[in-house]
């Protein structure tokens, strides 16, 4: 098995990174990120996932998207069961809780990674040269079968679908899929969405009524052919850990990486800033008796976030500008954000009481308080 390994690992004998050790493979050569479902800053369970709940919901990465009217209801958490001896903490299940025995046409339910195209430009797409893709994880569940996979280049609008067979019942599997490389159609060299790769998790005729295909145009019917329905009963579970996507036509051991390496790969595309009781945030400035401002810094992102401010979506908890004293004003007013960019924003208190003016004025956060930042793909 893979060992997870730490900067000083990568270096060489004059103290630099090894870069033949780097490109070798032997580093991130997963292009998965949290391929081991460790990672979930949203939380560990979120139900009702299938009226329009399409996102991202527990572990890091994972976006669950649907399509269609279906009546389906799934349970999504970060779980602890895992296939054993293998070296993992957490698996993502879905967990069915409202079944749809009779799938409409156009009913879709997936499980996707999204994947920025300056990540990918090494596998050479688009030319003589690509590289073949393998993808290798461990899944489980009740619903014996066939499941698929498809890999689909946004840039060019290209399709490869793959299944793979849950073969025993409640049962942990290791499945690997190989694809050959793509000579049609480079991928953009920037931070926006070039490849996902989709697990299906129930599909109507829509996505199931034509055949499995190697990279070729984006044919709907070929998306899903013989796909189970996940959504058939109400006992029905699946999950998934150990997702690997590597260049190349054999499987490697899953690369483990370090948790708080792991935790800043997803942290470019959403962060989660946690603030005590009773604690100030940051320094900030008053520039009127009524309105101030704080920069807050944050790890790099992928883009400008969007930045979401306490008290929304929470319940009574509140942040507020004090006085050079450390008092409250008389009034405290509302907030926004400004000037964001991939690695800070400003805070802006308008409407206050009671500020002194153009003074030191702390943020303090009076509840347990968290500030979220969503710059997903």
């Amino acid at each position: 098995m893979t060992k997870a390994r730490n900067l000083a690992d990568l270096l060489n004998a004059d103290g630099q990174i090894d870069n033949a050790d780097i490109a070798g493979g032997v580093n991130f050569k997963n292009i998965i990120i949290n391929g081991d479902m460790s990672i979930a800053q949203r939380g560990t369970s979120e139900t009702g996932l299938g009226n329009g709940d399409g996102g991202y919901h527990t572990c890091d990465r994972w976006k669950f998207t649907e399509v269609g009217t279906a009546t389906a209801e799934f349970t999504q958490s970060q779980s602890t069961d895992v296939p054993s001896g293998q070296g993992f903490s957490s698996s993502l299940k879905m967990d069915c809780t409202t079944a749809d025995t009779s799938l409409a046409s156009n009913e879709i339910f997936r499980i996707q990674q999204h994947i920025e195209g300056q990540n990918l430009q090494y596998l050479k797409k688009g030319t003589a040269n690509a590289e073949s893709l393998t993808l290798s994880f461990w899944v489980k569940s009740n619903k014996t079968g066939t499941y698929t996979v498809y890999f689909y280049d946004n840039d060019n609008t290209r399709v490869n679908s793959k299944s793979y067979t849950i073969d025993s019942s409640s049962t942990w599997e290791k499945k690997t899929i190989t694809i050959a490389g793509d000579t049609t159609g480079t991928l953009d060299n920037d931070n926006n969405l070039s490849l996902l790769v989709s697990f299906q998790l129930l599909a109507g005729t829509d996505y199931t009524s034509g055949t499995l295909q190697d990279w070729g145009t984006s044919v709907t019917a070929n998306f899903a052919p013989g796909q189970v329905n996940l959504a058939d009963s109400t006992a029905n579970e699946w999950y998934i850990t150990g997702v690997q996507l590597e260049a190349g036509t054999t499987a490697s051991d899953f690369e483990f990486l370090p948790y708080d390496m792991n935790l800043q790969r997803c942290q470019r595309y959403y962060q989660v800033l946690y603030y005590v009781d009773n604690a100030t945030i940051t320094t900030g400035n008053s520039y009127s008796t009524t309105a101030a401002y704080a920069p807050i810094d944050f790890n790099s992102m992928r883009v400008a976030p969007t930045v979401t401010l306490p008290p929304s979506g929470q319940t009574n908890n509140t942040i507020s500008f004090l006085t050079p004293s450390g008092g409250y004003p008389t009034t405290t007013g509302t907030h926004s954000s400004a000037s964001i960019s991939i690695n800070n924003f400003i805070i802006l208190g308008s409407g206050y009481v009671g500020l002194s003016n153009v003074s030191v004025s702390p943020l303090f956060s009076q509840e347990t308080n968290e500030i979220t930042l969503d710059a997903e793909l």
